[in-house]
């Protein structure tokens, strides 16, 4: 634990003097929100509800998708300048340096929802639920953030080239926001594709806060992530941390040795 305090430290420090990667991840959830709750609410309604209050669980969402691509280009970036090595030479756990990577980067995802809520607050979004439900909506995206970071971590560690890293998670931020909940509901999509839809992590996140905040009704379908979506967000994001955790460990293992 003092490791990843330590390191965790030295990643604060080095966001304090780069802020601009705040402005990265928070960037296009409050473009979208500024764009859809605000410019566009006018002309798209959903059942049950105001639009700028069902848009903005799908923007929260959005924010750790963004972090993907951010943590996967620092950890690529300190594997290129020999930063890496020089952790590994010391008496040190190298999961201690995964691990502060990807709590220093939760500090700047927290930031960006910070932001991205106060732009929500302007055009109009508000929580009608109570304080406990409003807490485990909070968590729950938190979670879900947590898990995209270790994504990122094992991105960059894999991939490495920072410009097909740019490429592949600005691709995955795309279809992931769009294939999913976030933004419209799924009611209109094909039969195929809807299903699809419904069992993208992204739509039972954004489906289970907007529950549990009140923003809109719950959505009507037979799969389990739209009659369950906390439960279902819950199962889904353990279930890709278990995967995604040893996998990025032993990545970073292969890659210090090489």
């Amino acid at each position: 634990m003092s490791e990843v305090l330590s390191l965790t430290g030295r990643q604060m420090t080095h966001l304090r003097r780069t802020p601009e990667k705040i402005i990265a991840v928070s960037l296009t959830p409050v473009a979208m929100v500024v764009i859809l709750g605000y410019l566009f609410a006018s002309v798209i309604t959903v059942e049950g509800g105001a639009y700028h209050d069902y848009v903005m669980a799908g923007v929260f969402a959005q924010v750790g998708l963004a972090c993907v691509g951010s943590t996967a280009i620092g950890v690529a970036s300190d594997l290129q300048t020999g930063l890496t090595d020089r952790f590994r030479s010391m008496p040190i756990s190298r999961a201690s340096v995964l691990f502060a990577y990807t709590v220093a980067d939760l500090v700047t995802a927290v930031a960006a929802m910070g932001a991205v809520s106060g732009v929500g607050l302007l055009v109009g979004w508000r929580i009608h639920g109570g304080l406990l439900e409003s807490l485990a909506a909070v968590g729950l995206l938190l979670g879900f953030t947590y898990t995209m970071l270790w994504l990122g971590v094992l991105i960059g560690l894999v991939m490495r080239n920072l410009e097909a890293i740019n490429g592949v998670t600005a691709l995955a931020l795309v279809v992931f926001s769009f294939l999913s909940n976030s933004f419209m509901p799924l009611r209109g999509l094909p039969g195929w594709l809807r299903t699809v839809a419904e069992w993208n992590p992204v739509s039972s996140v954004a489906e289970a806060c907007r529950v549990l905040w009140h923003n809109a009704p719950a959505s009507e379908g037979a799969s389990l992530p739209v009659r369950h979506p906390e439960l279902a967000s819950v199962l889904t994001l353990a279930v890709l941390l278990a995967v995604v955790v040893p996998l990025a460990l032993r990545a970073f293992r292969t890659a210090a040795t090489r």
